[in-house]
């Protein structure tokens, strides 16, 4: 489904990402975890391509595109990739001036050219799914930041992406808030969706992820199932991260 092989990315002269290679299979929950400017963002980002290395190969599904530093991608293949994924920011990034309904069906209409019935049938249907139908007419800035979330995540999954991107999805929210979101994540891992997911909340990725990643200074330092992280890491650097971090739901 994804497969990330020696991605190198620099800011300047920071090399954020050293040689990164990562497989996520179909249908699999995926958590990138480590300490702030592990790169856990930046590689998360490099999968849809919102921020494009400069060495090394990305693919998604049947779409590849390598990057040796010689130029941009194929603008073809760069939109075939972007088409199978949708993307889950921090901070919701909702259309103020758009209702709840309007900002679901925005990439419908003006991406996808769909219908203004067929648009509005499947905005509906996702607010439904993520228990938000009833502000289907509502502002975003009456919302609460968990409502928001939910209809960000509605919105990233209106064009049937094969991959959800979750940037920090829950870290603007307080708990309470965060467990709304966390539940309709539950639900879309509980259905199949395939996510990959860049958090500091290490509850969501035990509670969700099959597969947990462990990020320092851009490399990646351990990965395996949340119960092995979490309970019995490898490398001391992941043991010493985890065990800073108390009361960590058990995995499951």
């Amino acid at each position: 489904m994804i497969r990330l092989s020696a991605i190198d990315k620099y800011f300047g002269e920071h090399h954020v990402l050293k040689g990164v290679d990562l497989t996520i299979a179909e249908g699999s929950v995926t958590a990138l975890i480590g300490p702030s400017g592990s790169g856990k963002s930046t590689l998360l980002r490099c999968v849809n391509l919102l921020e494009q290395p400069q060495a090394g190969r990305v693919v998604v599904g049947d779409t590849s595109i390598e990057f040796n530093g010689s130029g941009r991608p194929d603008r073809l293949a760069l939109q075939a990739l972007r088409r199978q994924t949708g993307m889950v920011f921090q901070n919701f990034q909702l259309f103020p001036h758009r209702t709840v309904l309007e900002n679901v069906m925005e990439g419908l209409l003006t991406v996808q050219k769909w219908s203004r019935t067929r648009a509005r049938e499947r905005a509906l249907e996702l607010l439904c799914k993520v228990g938000m139908e009833h502000k289907a007419d509502a502002w975003p800035n009456t919302l609460s930041g968990g409502q928001q979330q939910r209809v960000a995540i509605a919105r990233a999954l209106a064009p049937s992406p094969r991959v959800l991107l979750c940037d920090e999805p829950t870290s603007a929210l307080d708990p309470e808030l965060s467990g709304e979101v966390v539940e309709v994540l539950r639900q879309l891992a509980r259905e199949g969706m395939t996510m990959l997911m860049a958090t500091h909340d290490l509850r969501l990725a035990a509670s969700i992820a099959n597969e947990v990643v462990f990020l320092e200074n851009g490399a990646l330092i351990e990965s395996g199932t949340p119960q092995r992280i979490f309970k019995s890491p490898s490398h001391p650097r992941t043991a010493e991260f985890v065990s800073t971090l108390q009361g960590v739901v058990e995995p499951g």
